[in-house]
């Protein structure tokens, strides 16, 4: 029986058990909680920039997102207050559109 001992979606308890299979789960504490959602970040990211196709890339985008949806609930944040600071900043700053590469500023 191989060993995972990682933060998965909620429902994959149900598929593997639709699938006839046996396994074990337990239900993490906050703190427990909170360090394998970072764990899950890192995965969900490493992933993002090893996917060569663009649909590889969008599913794990998406992914990416469902991690920092569930790390800003954790905190106490909904999603939509993360979407409104970002708006805030690029309105204030902008985006990444325009690919522009700082080389250096001159101290004073």
């Amino acid at each position: 029986m191989p060993t995972y001992n990682k933060l998965v979606r909620d429902r994959i308890p149900e598929v593997i058990e639709k699938s006839g299979k046996k396994f074990r789960t337990e239900i993490l504490d906050a703190n427990t909680y909170e360090k394998e959602l970072r764990v899950k970040l890192k995965e969900e990211m490493d992933e993002l920039l090893q996917a060569e196709s663009i649909e590889a890339r969008v599913e794990e985008m998406a992914d990416l997102l469902e991690v920092l949806y569930s790390l800003s609930r954790h905190d106490g944040v909904e999603p939509e207050e993360i979407e409104r600071v970002r708006q805030r900043k690029y309105d204030e700053r902008g985006g990444f559109q325009e690919k522009i590469l700082l080389i250096d500023v001159e101290d004073d």
